[in-house]
């Protein structure tokens, strides 16, 4: 008989996890928290959970556990279950000898007072056991977990209750059998809770990959790197996290902080979905829908024709003078025509390609090339050689971008930020845009969309400005330039520290902890991995707290 002082111990500790449970974000964590609740509650020597299938055939093995043996497999042991999934049917027949599967077909529990004096069911698989264990299995509880809609989603079964006090196991009781009854309850609102927000972030990450596959598929030089840079935020808010010295100490991530950050990264550059797809793909300074190179060189080949043409024309003029000297020099000036056109044109096509800098008197060149060239259009009419237009993408002092075409890129920060604003965030995500939207802001304020400082910005958003700028340097897959290797990405990155563009704290902890180094190891060709020797800097590095 249970004490009215056992019972309202229980009670207490059964109410206790069932507040429990619905805390718990962990499916693995919960089950396991399940189970040896309603061991302790009945004082249970050995219990499992299982499962039911999605296809509602067979049970699974979820958490096993027998105290007195020191069998502790599933969960977070670290053992894995190696016994079969238990059959709710055979050919078709509902598998009724079998307890837990009794309990799931039939929604009852089944308390058992001795095993080996039940005839209705199969226990010859607990004989066996207990054969090669030494051990005695003989009361069972078994109670199925319904969850919300009455639907049995798994069964808990409890073997060997010995109370406190007791010389011998005894069945379980009628207490017993109502308090795990009220557990199997609550267990199964939680089990089917934890499994629907699962299967809602599940389908959230889907969606985000799908704007990202969209993205890829609109530019193939975008998707790595929107799977890249989610990954190296992780990396270095990790290694901030596990610091213990220093300005950032006291950063500290929960399960939901890393979740929270994990969206955020694979949502950093959705609003490219917007840029158009010629100025993402830019690979050549002239490059639009096509590269316009090809025009350019168009042009010199008709110049040169029309030079061949008009020194021909003229040796014609001559023939009847049979002057030799006069058709020689006229060859020799069209030969020389020909080589400057040859020169300008091999020019023109290497200052198309995009460089870190280009020199004025390159860009002059590009200038007179396009003014002083003499060229007559399709129409006939004598023009500049080259357009405004083609002046002005040629000329273009770094990279491939000009200014209008940069603000379009930038723009797709502000339609990041325009479009996460717009959804109805839940309050454990409630940050995703703040830490998204800003991972092109500077620590001196100079940054965009919104010209934010270091202490405006939150520690995850100044990480994620920190990844974003370093795949972008080490990236193979962009159009415009190879990918860096780690000394001279570092060095830039450096100089962006010294500069107060990235955080100083975070790249410190970036270069001490070598994050660069194990994310180069899974992203990086080989070639791209060398030797980063911050003494070579200038001004070279001194680690944190050093004498400078």
């Amino acid at each position: 008989m249970d004490s009215v002082e056992d019972l309202l111990k229980r009670l207490e500790h059964l109410n206790t996890v069932g507040a429990a449970l619905s805390k718990e974000r962990d499916i693995v964590r919960l089950l396991e928290s399940i189970l040896l609740a309603a061991k302790t509650i009945t004082h249970a020597d050995g219990g499992t959970l299982y499962r039911v299938s999605e296809d509602r055939r067979v049970l699974h093995f979820e958490i096993l556990r027998t105290d007195s043996l020191g069998i502790a497999m599933g969960g977070t042991s670290g053992a894995a279950i190696n016994f079969p999934d238990l059959p709710l049917y055979i050919d078709g027949a509902p598998n009724d000898a079998m307890v837990a599967a009794y309990s799931v077909i039939h929604n009852q529990t089944v308390n058992i007072a001795d095993a080996y004096a039940a005839e209705q069911f199969d226990f010859s698989g607990t004989r066996g056991f207990d054969e090669r264990t030494g051990y005695r299995s003989q009361s069972f509880l078994s109670v199925p977990m319904k969850d919300h809609e009455g639907e049995v989603i798994g069964v808990l079964q409890l073997i060997n209750a010995r109370p406190p006090g007791a010389d011998a196991v005894l069945a379980f009781s009628g207490a017993d059998q109502s308090l795990v009854e009220s557990l199997a309850s609550q267990a199964a609102i939680a089990i089917t809770n934890r499994t629907l927000m699962t299967q809602l972030e599940t389908l959230f990450e889907s969606f985000i990959r799908l704007i990202n596959l969209a993205i890829d598929e609109k530019s193939h030089y975008t998707g790595g790197h929107c799977q890249r840079v989610p990954s190296l935020t992780m990396m270095l808010a990790e290694a901030v996290n596990q610091h213990h010295r220093g300005p950032l100490a006291g950063f500290r991530m929960t399960e939901r902080d890393r979740y929270e950050l994990k969206i955020a990264g694979l949502l950093h550059d959705c609003g490219k979905i917007t840029t158009p797809v010629h100025v993402v793909d830019k690979a050549t300074k002239l490059h639009t829908l096509f590269d316009r190179i090809d025009l350019i060189d168009t042009r010199f080949e008709v110049l040169k024709r029309d030079c061949e043409i008009a020194a021909l024309r003229e040796q014609l003029a001559l023939r009847e003078l049979r002057d030799s000297a006069a058709e020689t020099q006229l060859s020799a000036n069209c030969r020389a025509q020909i080589d400057a056109l040859e020169r300008d044109r091999e020019f023109i096509r290497h200052v198309n390609q995009g460089s870190e800098f280009m020199q004025e008197a390159d860009a002059q060149r590009v200038r007179d090339i396009g003014s002083a060239t003499e060229w007559r259009n399709p129409s006939g009419l004598v023009t500049d050689f080259l357009s405004a237009d083609e002046i002005e993408n040629l000329t273009i002092r770094a990279g491939t971008l000009t200014a209008s075409e940069r603000d379009i890129i930038n723009h797709h920060i502000v339609a990041t930020n325009k479009m996460l604003e717009q959804l109805p965030w839940p309050k454990h995500l409630k940050n995703v845009p703040e830490y998204a939207g800003g991972h092109h802001e500077r620590m001196d304020g100079k940054g965009y969309p919104r010209g934010l400082t270091r202490d405006q910005m939150s520690v995850p958003a100044r990480v994620m400005g920190i990844a974003d700028i370093f795949e972008a340097l080490t990236a193979s897959d962009r159009p415009y330039k190879p990918g860096m290797k780690l000394s001279q990405a570092m060095a830039i990155l450096y100089k962006m520290r010294v500069g107060n563009h990235v955080d100083p704290d975070l790249f410190d902890i970036f270069l001490e902890d070598k994050v660069y180094l194990r994310y180069a190891e899974q992203f990086l060709a080989p070639w791209q991995i060398d030797e980063v020797n911050p003494q070579t800097w200038e001004p070279p590095w001194q680690p944190p707290g050093s004498a400078a």
